[in-house]
């Protein structure tokens, strides 16, 4: 997915809000962008980080730029838009491009399921099961190369483990993608000392028969492709 305009490089003054960061630009102006992440951003908004901003002239928005990527040393690249996920497996899950999830005739979002959550995804029709579909953001590198998921306690993220468990109960198929949206990353793992309950509900959604998919994004300032999977190591 291409980025809507050319990014414009800048340096992080602070992130607060959690929607909010100061930015400088390379002309030294100083001005207010979006943060489309929630999130802890572990590791990710360190006062003088560079950073990757995309304009806009939209007048309904309140704000000119959007934070879209961090860039560390060696030219890696880290993206930190929540939302670009699922909208990026969606175009592939659509496309039949993401291995293992491929063969459906129809894939629809946000459909709801379990204990009153909604999945990312269901594929269905193509002769085989339903197939419920969680899609996972994974940022945080603590250790070169092993990128984490979570980066905090996320309770909804243990539920929804249980969710997709109880769907391969009913006779469905059920997967869960971690899409990992830095380029230096070559492995994937449970951060188990950050949230216990997550990797406990992760251990039993895999014994139950979930599927765990990793996949990593190629990144650059112009955009965001799918790229090749990663190993998951426990």
């Amino acid at each position: 997915m291409k980025f809507a305009a050319p990014l414009l490089p800048a340096r992080l003054i602070r992130r607060y809000k959690r929607f909010l960061a100061d930015v400088r630009l390379e002309d030294g102006t100083e001005v207010v962008a979006h943060c489309p992440n929630p999130g802890s951003m572990a590791g990710l908004a360190d006062p003088g980080t560079r950073i990757w901003l995309e304009p806009n002239d939209d007048p309904r928005k309140k704000l000119r730029f959007g934070w879209r990527l961090v860039e560390h040393p060696g030219g890696h690249f880290t993206g930190i838009d929540t939302a670009l996920p699922n909208r990026l497996v969606g175009a592939a899950l659509l496309a039949g491009q993401v291995p293992g999830l491929d063969g459906h005739d129809a894939v629809r979002a946000e459909v709801a399921y379990g204990q009153k959550s909604r999945v990312d995804f269901l594929l269905t029709g193509g002769g085989g099961p339903d197939t419920y579909v969680e899609v996972k953001s994974v940022t945080l590198m603590r250790r070169p190369g092993l990128a984490e998921f979570p980066d905090t306690v996320t309770t909804r993220g243990a539920r929804h483990m249980d969710d997709l468990a109880a769907m391969v109960a009913a006779g469905h198929r059920a997967a869960v993608l971690f899409l990992v949206q830095r380029t230096d990353a070559r492995r994937v793992a449970i951060a188990a000392d950050i949230d216990p309950a997550y990797a406990d509900a992760f251990e039993r959604a895999r014994a139950a028969g979930v599927a765990a998919i990793c996949l990593s994004c190629a990144i650059t300032p112009e955009g965001v492709t799918l790229a090749g999977p990663l190993p998951l190591v426990t």
